[in-house]
């Protein structure tokens, strides 16, 4: 399995374990065996409201000397609510009592959006707060003093673009180390992957698959199923394998972090074993030829009536 070097030298697994969407109850069990069979890097985020039942699974893992804390590596996300430079260091240190751990490998900004403290769900304009009141900058120093005091090893941002970084580059004294995106062969996102290398900032694919499990409301009208893509579906049968398997494999083998989410065992382990199918040159140009820029997460969910933040905006300013 290919492997991403952070600027200091440490590394993750490029085929990691995805927490979104993973219900209580199931996602114990998810780590537990993702742990066993292989997996070492695992995403979690406060919102996804499930940290408290890794947690539980990962002091399991280590009291069964399935895995060492130093051979993981954990990602936590601090939401859009606790944006305010007060708040960062309490939200990280609400994700590591929940998942049990003295210290994250990888906080991330989840969104670039900011909602009024303690308003987790706008329901209206009125829950958000404009970046002009609540600058990323702001955010991001609060996020590099917690790597000062050892909370948390690297950080970055997710649901960034091009112009979001450079102005956050501007004022940051650590430059982004990952950015976390939706990216599949759909959306490509390649101007954003190249501008990431030449800034030796690592990416992360996330909803590789295309987020099939996710609420009905964030679905748009006749999805396409990437599963059932002609060319996916033939490079699969081709090496005997699932469709999901080369979409993994892709964006591992084109150099970038990706993390599916499953909670079925088996699944779980094809899902790892996709590292290790061999595509040819000849069947990435095939699969890099069918990006059109789809976004299976459209960002409308964040537009309200009279509010501050639009999906225009926030891919493309």
């Amino acid at each position: 399995m290919n492997q991403l070097t952070f600027r200091n030298g440490d590394q993750l697994d490029a085929i990691g374990l995805g927490t979104w969407k993973s219900a209580p109850g199931e996602v114990y069990k998810a780590v537990r065996e993702a742990i066993k069979v292989g997996y070492r890097h695992i995403d979690c985020a406060w919102i996804y409201q499930n940290e408290t039942e890794i947690g539980k699974a990962f002091q399991d893992a280590f009291t069964d000397g399935d895995v060492t804390r130093e051979e993981l590596f954990v990602t936590s996300k601090l939401w859009n609510s606790f944006h305010a430079p007060a708040d960062v260091e309490p939200a990280l240190k609400q994700s590591l009592k929940a998942l049990q751990l003295d210290y994250l490998d990888l906080y991330l900004i989840h969104w670039p959006i900011a909602h009024k403290k303690d308003v987790v769900s706008p329901t209206d304009a009125d829950g958000f707060l404009p970046l002009e009141k609540m600058p990323i900058a702001d955010t991001w120093a609060a996020m590099e003093a917690c790597v000062a005091k050892g909370l948390v090893k690297h950080i970055g941002v997710s649901n960034f673009n091009i112009p979001k970084i450079k102005k956050l580059m501007t004022t940051a004294r650590i430059i982004p180390e990952m950015n976390q995106v939706e990216s599949h062969p759909l959306l490509a996102q390649n101007d954003l992957l190249a501008f990431c290398n030449e800034n030796k900032i690592l990416y992360t694919a996330y909803s590789p698959l295309g987020s099939r499990d996710r609420a009905e409301g964030m679905k748009g009208h006749d999805e396409p199923d990437m599963f059932e893509n002609a060319v996916i579906k033939a490079i699969a049968e081709k090496h005997a394998v699932h469709p999901a398997q080369i979409l993994i494999k892709w964006a591992e083998g084109r150099g970038t972090a990706v993390i599916p989410k499953s909670v079925n065992p088996e699944r779980l382990k094809k899902n790892l074993a996709s590292a290790n199918i061999e595509l040819s040159a000849d069947e990435m140009t095939q699969i890099n030829g069918l990006d059109k820029g789809y976004r299976f997460l459209n960002g409308k969910f964040w537009e309200r009536e009279g509010g501050f933040y639009t999906a225009e905006a926030l891919w493309n300013e």
